[in-house]
């Protein structure tokens, strides 16, 4: 690049020649100019404690301290929240654990950890650092996990219950009749002399509906020499039902049945002095009691007793 100068106070035109590099020397120069001003400007500012130059920091670092204290406090705020919706859940959690172990018949084993000493005074509120919050926190969401481990156990069993319960015979078999012959002992209707009765009987109408006592699968549904019509349900775990003298049989061998359901009818078939059903409940076919079964269930209270 060349510049002419042209001036009457020159005899001749003169030519200026501009190098790259001379461009570059000359904003090196200007910024070094300009810095050194702005720190020669901000040492005596700050040496003579100009009062624009102060009020300048000073608004500065108002304006720092402000968004800094704001992002404490949203954080405080969110982790307050935090602490709260954790301190409901371990009370909603604990409410429910109560409800699920009293529908469960369950005592909850209280852990070590849950277990206080009685305390008492007056409330004094201190307010919380960030740390502190965050221990809490922690400490909340650990008692949530055990809370819900602990639900998830008693929820267990109150299903395990709910099993069994559907599995144990204590649905009265026949509705619409009377305790006839107890479990026991008794003079045999037949031969007269002492003998073992391993079930009870129920008197009812020829025709009267018998439903099973419980859920299971059917093992015999014909005809026996002695019980005559009999049906025997498989409850599981070496628990059998058995149903006899039936007038009539309405399920077959290795169907399921629902407690409730009906299987069949009272009749007088077998070896039967008149119309009843003899119910018996065998444990890996062992005879017992079968009125220890279905006094747990609420039906048993109100049969009818001659």
């Amino acid at each position: 690049m060349q510049i002419i100068l042209v001036s009457r106070h020159l005899k001749a035109a003169r030519t200026i020649t501009i190098m790259p590099r001379h461009v570059l020397a000359t904003v090196f120069a200007l910024l070094v100019l300009v810095f050194s001003t702005s720190a020669l400007f901000s040492w005596l500012s700050v040496a003579l404690r100009l009062p624009l130059v102060e009020d300048l920091l000073v608004t500065l670092h108002l304006q720092e301290d402000r968004k800094t204290r704001d992002h404490v406090d949203s954080n405080l705020q969110l982790m307050a929240t935090r602490l709260g919706e954790l301190q409901a859940q371990v009370l909603q959690l604990d409410a429910l654990g109560e409800r699920l172990s009293g529908l469960a018949g369950v005592k909850r084993e209280r852990r070590a950890d849950t277990l206080k000493a009685a305390q008492g005074g007056p409330y004094v509120p201190v307010s919380m650092s960030a740390g502190d919050l965050q221990k809490e926190i922690e400490r909340l969401a650990a008692l949530v996990d055990r809370r819900s481990d602990d639900l998830a156990q008693v929820e267990f069993k109150l299903l395990e219950k709910r099993v069994r319960d559907r599995l144990l015979p204590t649905v009265l078999p026949v509705k619409d009749g009377y305790l006839g012959s107890p479990f026991g002992h008794r003079a045999d209707p037949i031969m007269g002399v002492r003998a073992m009765h391993e079930g009870i009987d129920f008197n009812a109408e020829t025709g009267t509906p018998v439903v099973a006592a419980a859920d299971g699968v059917v093992l015999v549904a014909a005809y026996h020499p002695e019980f005559g019509n009999m049906i025997d349900i498989d409850h599981g775990e070496g628990l059998v039902s058995r149903y006899a003298h039936l007038s009539r049989i309405d399920i077959k061998p290795a169907s399921l049945v629902k407690r409730g359901q009906s299987i069949g009818a009272v009749g007088n078939t077998g070896r039967s002095t008149g119309a009843h059903l003899h119910f018996e409940v065998r444990m890996q076919g062992v005879a017992q009691n079968p009125a220890h079964f279905l006094k747990q269930g609420e039906e048993y209270a109100h049969l009818k007793r001659r």
